[in-house]
């Protein structure tokens, strides 16, 4: 009776092993593509988050000032015309 527990004993203790081998293995695969990730992120020609909120905002802004003139106009526009009527 006791071989068999040591049996199970010795499985056990090599699963208990596989375990933390593939945690092993699975953090230093992580840690590769996190790696692989940054390094391709930081080779490409993307903006940043606060440049893209200040070009948001002017282009915002730039909208906001053409609908203005744009109206603006048409009323320059409709005025012109009422004088050429008289």
């Amino acid at each position: 009776m006791q071989t068999s527990n040591r049996f199970l004993d010795e499985i056990a203790k090599m699963a208990t092993n596989a375990a933390g081998a593939a945690r092993g293995l699975q953090q230093e695969v992580e840690a590769i593509v996190r790696g692989q990730a940054e390094r391709l992120l930081g080779q490409m020609d993307l903006v940043n988050r606060d440049a893209f909120e200040a070009v948001k905002a002017m282009a915002v802004k730039a909208r906001e000032e053409n609908e203005a003139l744009a109206g603006r106009i048409a009323a320059l526009e409709a005025e012109l015309a009422a004088l050429k009527a008289r």
